[in-house]
């Protein structure tokens, strides 16, 4: 068996801290260099250190830093708690899969629901991703904003600035803008 060197180790890390927040730029870029990394919100250990009144701007923080730095997000601590338990999910539950959806992967804990909890996170993920793309908010293909584009472009008075204006409303289902020819 041959060593292994440093590129094959993977790295995760863990952020619980206001500390790690502070500096995290600096960790992902260090850690990078030499490994593969992703990066875990450990959201219960970041409330107490921080408090809950900051912990959504501190996760969007974090997201945001990863995203630029094109590392993925572990998205974890207490997703869909009161459903794994109990096989009833709270609305508070439910909103939270939409914020956990700018990250790579959301972390259940295990319980007598998780089968029924992996397959309302699915459902739910595939549907908001229509809309939703990590930081990026889209809009689902409105067919009705299409057809009054085409309805109205026959006319003389259609200015381009209003084409443009259009159809920058208009976006394809593949969650990727995309200028459509008129």
């Amino acid at each position: 068996m041959q060593p292994q060197r440093k590129k094959d180790v993977s790295i995760m890390i863990k952020i619980e801290t206001l500390e790690i927040i502070d500096v995290l730029p600096s960790v992902i870029f260090k850690a990078m260099t030499q490994n593969q990394i992703c990066v875990m919100i450990a959201r219960g250990d970041l409330a107490v250190e921080v408090g809950y009144e900051r912990l959504s701007e501190l996760q969007e923080e974090i997201q945001w830093i990863c995203e630029a730095a094109h590392i993925p997000v572990i998205w974890a601590t207490q997703v869909l708690e009161n459903l794994v338990k109990t096989g009833i999910p709270t609305r508070a539950e439910m909103s939270d899969i939409t914020l956990g959806s700018k990250s790579e992967c959301i972390m259940l804990n295990k319980g007598d629901y998780l089968n029924d909890a992996v397959i309302l996170l699915n459902d739910v993920l595939c549907r908001f991703a229509k809309h939703q793309y990590k930081k990026r908010s889209e809009i689902a293909c409105l067919g009705h904003c299409r057809k009054y584009v085409e309805s109205i472009k026959e006319k003389e008075t259609f200015s381009f600035i209003m084409e443009t204006l259009l159809l920058s409303i208009i976006t394809v289902e593949t969650l990727q803008v995309a200028y459509l020819s008129l």
